[in-house]
């Protein structure tokens, strides 16, 4: 068993990110900004737009947060993403999910200007990714194929299954494992809540993608000797031992499935930094695309 761990494979790519923004910077060429909307105080968002904001800082990227009451009406919301698409000193928009229930996850999404939609969540980019055309592809997919091939993990032939099928992860991952591209080239199977056979499907599986978001749920009766996992939960379970008062636990039971697998994804410190270094990636193809 062998660990694909991310966060090395993430900083090679923030490392990468902050010698091509610093020769721009030299050259008097606009540098990548990135705006985050953060509506309310939810903690886990909190964590995450923090991370995003610091891997900005660590590349060279200009970064705005915007923080917004719990309460604003989604007419606002609406008004604060309009002003970003457009102000041109803008390169990428990303309003953290998930929303207040009496705002529209779908309208804010769609309210983005695709062209600086950096997490791939617009409909048209969702559309070029389904064609196979250049777009803006979901940041943890996205980070999840560049993890593949940073380790260089072979997937051409393999049977791949991805259980949850999310707009977010799943749909995407799908696509993307699928696709004439390396990596890619995978026979893909998409599991959800209503497959009544998952653990067959997974026996099956060469490299299963787990993003459902129930912890543990992947056991090791379920994988095969040998298969690749990538486990994309990530999910607070109460532990009184931890000083913060909970642990991090993951879509897969870690301990029991690692020893079958050839290689597998930690929680924390898997596919999370994977999916910041590729929201880099995309806004700095964003801030390319229009300079």
């Amino acid at each position: 068993m062998q660990i694909l761990d991310g966060k090395k494979a993430a900083q090679a790519i923030k490392d990468k990110l902050k010698i091509d923004v610093a020769s721009r910077a030299v050259e008097g060429k606009k540098v990548p900004h990135l705006a985050a909307i953060l509506v309310g105080s939810n903690g886990a968002s909190e964590t995450y737009v923090a991370a995003k904001v610091k891997a900005c800082e660590e590349v060279g990227f200009k970064s705005t947060l915007i923080r917004l009451e719990a309460d604003i009406s989604e007419m606002k919301l609406l008004d604060a993403i309009h002003d970003l698409n457009t102000n041109p000193d803008i390169d990428g928009i990303l309003v953290q999910l998930p929303l207040p229930k009496h705002i529209s996850d779908e309208k804010v999404i769609n309210a983005i200007d695709a062209d600086k939609d950096v997490d791939g969540f617009h409909p048209e980019n969702v559309g070029k990714l389904l064609q196979g055309l250049p777009t803006f592809v979901p940041a943890t997919p996205h980070g999840i194929m560049l993890l593949l091939e940073y380790y260089k993990i072979e997937t051409k032939g393999k049977h791949a299954v991805v259980v949850g099928r999310s707009n977010i992860v799943g749909r995407p991952m799908s696509v993307l494992l699928s696709s004439n591209t390396n990596p890619g080239n995978c026979t893909v199977t998409i599991c959800h809540s209503h497959t009544s056979n998952i653990k067959e499907f997974c026996l099956q599986a060469d490299i299963i993608v787990a993003a459902l978001g129930k912890p543990e749920f992947i056991t090791a009766d379920m994988v095969k000797e040998g298969a690749v996992i990538i486990d994309v939960g990530i999910t607070r379970t109460e532990d009184a031992t931890k000083k913060s008062g909970y642990k991090l636990k993951g879509d897969v039971a870690f301990d029991e499935v690692a020893p079958k697998c050839s290689w597998i994804t930690p929680v924390p410190g898997g596919v999370g930094p994977m999916t910041i270094a590729a929201l880099m990636k995309n806004t700095y193809r964003s801030c390319m695309q229009k300079n």
